[in-house]
């Protein structure tokens, strides 16, 4: 499909900018690292390390070619398994230092599988989601406020839908708890053709600076002590529990073969797990649980702010 150059095109120019916002606020440059794939294709991950704001950052983008569609792609596609696969995109997670700081992660990706008989058959997927330790109603509100500008153009309802797909995905089962507070997420779109679909997945990579820079701005130098530290590590687990049990872009990384330090560079550098904890009562601790940890309408609730 020509198309697929479009797209890739879009994905290193938002990939160039991302990573120059990032240096920028960290003032700390990024490790470049460029990566073939034996099986065809290849990529660029881009990780800064050990920064003044950014504990971690990883920005990847890929383009890879296989022989046979992986499971994790093709499980709502049962006609197109095995069927041989291009897919690009573009993946980020931010681990920044100060525990007030959230992390957040955001994806983009385009998959296009050839099957024996009938026509080639494409997708679009992606979102940004946010997982704060320490939230900030303000904070919150501002994030969900961005992702449903990026979704408005796109017909009424738009956001509504994706937000709920992503606290639904965003779901740790085994901890009965969402990841963070959610944001947006969508998979297997190709509603309305290539241009509305390209048009929606593109709106949505180009408002995540917007809906993320504020907020690291705020609390990038907020006071902390070791307290909350150990509890952004504690909380860092289940950030790892979620991306090596759950995550379909991981799996869809290691079971196509692709670079395994690529699709592993979302974990954190540091983490702990610590045996039975429970936050005090009426701690803010406790408050990231009891008003956070589920699926909540923050525009209707909060949007007063």
């Amino acid at each position: 499909m020509n198309e697929g150059a479009t797209v890739k095109k879009y994905l290193g120019e938002l990939h160039d900018r991302i990573t120059s916002a990032v240096e920028n606020i960290d003032s700390t440059k990024f490790r470049c690292d460029a990566w073939e794939r034996p099986e065809g294709g290849g990529g660029e991950s881009r990780v800064l390390s050990e920064g003044s704001v950014f504990e971690k950052a990883g920005v990847s983008v890929s383009h890879v070619f296989g022989a046979q569609m992986p499971s994790s792609a093709s499980s709502m596609r049962p006609e197109i398994g095995g069927a041989p696969f291009e897919a690009m995109g573009l993946s980020l997670v931010f681990h920044p230092r100060n525990p007030f700081a959230p992390t957040t992660h955001a994806n983009i990706r385009f998959l296009i599988a050839t099957p024996a008989k009938g026509p080639p058959v494409w997708w679009f997927g992606g979102g940004f989601d946010l997982t704060p330790y320490y939230p900030f109603d303000e904070d919150v509100v501002h994030w969900h406020q961005v992702a449903r500008a990026s979704c408005l153009p796109f017909g009424e309802g738009t956001y509504e839908k994706y937000k709920a797909w992503c606290d639904r995905y965003f779901f740790l089962p085994h901890r009965n708890e969402t990841r963070g507070v959610g944001g947006l997420f969508f998979d297997d779109l190709n509603d309305g053709g290539f241009d509305r679909s390209f048009g929606l997945t593109r709106s949505v990579g180009d408002h995540f600076l917007k809906a993320y820079t504020p907020i690291l701005e705020r609390r990038q130098a907020h006071p902390y002590t070791e307290r909350e530290r150990n509890f952004q590590l504690y909380r860092r687990g289940r950030y790892v529990e979620f991306n090596l049990v759950y995550d379909r872009g991981t799996l869809f990384g290691l079971q196509s073969r692709g670079r395994t330090e690529s699709y592993l560079m979302s974990l954190p550098p540091l983490v702990r797990w610590d045996y039975d904890w429970h936050p005090q009562p009426g701690s803010a601790e406790e408050r990231l649980y009891t008003d956070f940890l589920r699926p909540r309408d923050y525009l209707a609730e909060l949007d007063r702010i």
